[in-house]
């Protein structure tokens, strides 16, 4: 984990299957430029998987470690650092954006969840906090336009679909796409400076 004292905001930011890896440290430094408090619990609690261990890694987080165990951790996270801070905010990608779409109904002050696939799986719930998911278009495993169409109907959600693959967030990843990962943080640096100021979403 990373943290500074210096803010009055934290983000939490939520690997994917492979933990915590270059992408992720590269996000944290990201965040730390934008004067964010940044912590990244490593959820797999063990070294990271590379991206050629794609399959080892999945099934090591879907068998040792799951969707709820991570919750329960983020969620003392979240208790631990509460009067800390003004604002917390939960950034995941992929499984750790449906870790994060499964903290919305708790006291979090935001949400942004790139490609969290596994998102389909719990559409029944409804956010407390302002809630921003970007998502692939092409992805292989689910219709990502019929999942909009349930999620859009949502209170405090906003949808944007991406033209591009599952990890074009990730510079150290094949599906990258810089246009689109610059697009795409300049739309979530908004959003949260928008939470910050009390505009809010819809």
């Amino acid at each position: 984990m990373n943290i500074d004292s210096s803010s009055t905001s934290l983000v939490i930011i939520l690997h994917e299957i492979y933990g915590i890896n270059d992408h992720i440290k590269f996000f944290r430094d990201v965040m730390i430029k934008e004067g964010f408090d940044v912590l990244t619990p490593n959820l797999l609690h063990k070294e990271s998987f590379s991206y050629e261990q794609e399959d080892k890694a999945y099934h090591y987080f879907m068998n040792e470690i799951g969707f709820h165990k991570s919750l329960h951790e983020v969620k003392q996270i979240v208790k631990v650092n509460r009067e800390k801070y003004d604002q917390i905010y939960i950034i995941g990608f992929s499984v750790g954006a449906t870790i994060a779409w499964m903290s919305s109904e708790d006291e979090i002050d935001g949400i942004i969840g790139y490609y969290g696939s596994r998102i389909r799986n719990h559409v029944e719930i409804e956010p407390r906090c302002p809630t921003l998911l970007f998502f692939s278009k092409n992805e292989k495993s689910f219709n990502v336009l019929d999942l909009e169409k349930k999620l859009k109907t949502k209170k405090k959600t906003i949808i944007e679909i991406i033209e591009a693959e599952h990890g074009f967030m990730n510079p150290f990843y094949k599906t990258y796409k810089s246009k689109e990962y610059r697009d795409c943080i300049e739309i979530s640096i908004d959003f949260l400076k928008r939470i910050a100021e009390g505009s809010g979403i819809r």
